[in-house]
């Protein structure tokens, strides 16, 4: 069984996230969703909030079958791997900035545990130019982030101090 690990803080799922997980069910048996975290840090998001977002955006992929699990992590990425049977990361790149950064990630990784591999994927066009960071900052500010979100998905619904 072919199983990817797609990390990511996801603080919060956005669309673009949403597109590139659309491919990788489409390569990968199984794809985990991990919402990495530091307990040390105060996310924009909680995590368990994040992780009802991201299960909330993801009912029509399972409905057409595909294995998803959304989990959180702490730790390295490569660790998490091995404990969950993985041989693959599925990581997004929006340009040669996050190509670069995530190359030298992908090397580690590769290095930490062998016979790792990450597949890199180009974000899609019509979303290249969204990120979570931006979506905080629409939040934050008082705009309206929806267009940036995947369908139905009501970012207020997700702003609790629950962690």
């Amino acid at each position: 069984m072919k199983i990817a690990i797609f990390p990511g803080s996801f603080d919060p799922f956005t669309l673009g996230h949403l597109d590139l997980l659309k491919i990788a069910v489409t390569l990968f048996d199984k794809v985990i969703v991990a919402v990495g975290y530091n307990h040390q840090k105060r996310g924009f998001l909680p995590v368990k909030q994040r992780i009802r977002l991201i299960e909330n955006s993801i009912t029509g992929l399972r409905d057409r079958g595909y294995d998803i699990e959304v989990t959180a992590y702490t730790g390295l990425t490569a660790d998490f791997c091995k404990s969950s049977g993985a041989r693959f990361i599925v990581r997004g790149v929006r340009n040669a900035i996050d190509f670069e950064t995530e190359a030298t990630i992908a090397r580690a990784n590769s290095q930490i545990f062998q016979g790792l591999e990450t597949i890199l994927l180009p974000a899609n066009g019509a979303h290249i130019h969204i990120s979570s960071t931006v979506v905080r900052d629409i939040t934050i500010n008082g705009g309206d982030p929806t267009p940036l979100l995947p369908q139905n998905i009501d970012i207020k619904e997700y702003m609790t101090d629950e962690e």
